[in-house]
């Protein structure tokens, strides 16, 4: 009995977390469509907003259209650096404090977009013509505020946008000579036979100029002989009886003496 007791509790509590679980999720989900749809309403109504000020501006003449062209002016400068701001936040987390700061000027925007619609429907002309530069001075600021934003995080993109472009282009241009492999082989074997030949050329001309210059050398030697013979000297010369031979040969050219008279 007590285990079928403790196992019926644990069921009734695992069933009483499921409906819990259930009914937070459904809540939950009811929730989020109901923000969803208020979002979406409140998107809607700005939208009609927009169009019947833009409306205003081009049928209204006199202090009621300036005042719909203040507020037409102030939500579109808004509505822009927020469509920015949005779409580039998937790419760049820094345009969260952005966002943040837009939000403060939209707060500050929708007070604003109050006192010019109560002025819209103030009766006294006078009072329109005294309140109306104040409030344009202070949408001014917001719009400038707005729009300095949305230049800046539009710049930001864009140089981006070029950095990346930079590092694909020399990403495709090194794969591009990775796949012209052969033009980089045949550039160096070129040029290590033109090396080669060049090597070549230097050895046989110094081979050349060593012959010439020996045969310059024999050339000399051949002409310093008077006779034209060789250089080799003679067997008369290595016995050393070239002068006695030389001598005698005088002696016997020389003519002798007749026969005396007595």
């Amino acid at each position: 009995m007590d285990v079928l007791g403790v196992m019926v509790g644990l069921a009734l509590l695992f069933g009483l977390v499921v409906a819990a679980l259930v009914v937070v999720g459904v809540v939950k989900a009811a929730r989020a469509v109901g923000e969803k749809m208020e979002r979406q309403e409140a998107k809607a109504r700005r939208a009609v907003e927009n169009v019947t000020l833009k409306a205003k501006t081009y049928t209204q003449t006199g202090p009621q259209g300036q005042i719909s062209a203040v507020r037409l002016g102030l939500r579109t400068s808004l509505s822009g650096t927020r469509q920015v701001l949005e779409g580039g936040l998937t790419q760049d987390g820094q345009l969260t404090e952005s966002l943040a700061l837009l939000a403060r000027l939209d707060t500050h925007a929708a007070e604003l977009d109050g006192e010019l619609r109560t002025l819209e429907r103030e009766p006294d002309v006078g009072r329109i013509a005294a309140k109306l530069p104040e409030l344009r001075e202070r949408a001014e600021r917001i719009t400038h505020s707005a729009e300095t934003m949305r230049w800046a995080a539009q710049d930001r993109m864009h140089r981006f946008a070029d950095d990346e472009l930079g590092r694909l282009s020399q990403e495709c241009e090194n794969e591009a000579g990775a796949l012209r492999h052969w033009d980089a082989a045949a550039g160096a074997a070129g040029a290590g036979a033109a090396s080669g030949a060049r090597s070549g050329a230097v050895s046989v001309g110094a081979a050349g100029s060593g012959a010439a210059r020996e045969a310059a050398r024999d050339g000399a030697a051949r002409n310093a002989l008077p006779d034209g013979t060789s250089g080799r000297p003679s067997a008369e010369e290595l016995l050393g009886l070239s002068d006695p031979l030389a001598k005698l040969a005088h002696r016997l050219r020389k003519p002798t003496a007749g026969p005396s008279a007595g």
